[in-house]
């Protein structure tokens, strides 16, 4: 199980996922959209910006180049 932030009680998967949703989303892109472009199941990717999956590098990476931000500007929103 994730560990929760002693400041505000939410998990890191969770603010990443928070962080993927709100890039996707200023972005206009939809979450079926998103999910094509990274090649990562639609269902699997609503998973992801609950906070529910805790991914694979190879994943994040996916994500940031199907959104065109680097991973450390994910990492930098979600400040990890």
């Amino acid at each position: 199980m994730a560990k929760r932030s002693k400041l505000t009680g939410v998990t890191p998967l969770v603010t990443f996922g928070q962080v993927v949703r709100a890039t996707r989303m200023d972005k206009g892109v939809s979450q079926e959209a998103l999910a094509d472009l990274a090649g990562i199941d639609r269902s699997y990717m609503g998973g992801i910006e609950r906070g529910e999956h805790n991914l694979s590098l190879f994943n994040i990476h996916r994500i940031a180049a199907a959104l065109d931000v680097s991973i450390a500007e994910l990492m930098h929103r979600a400040n990890l």
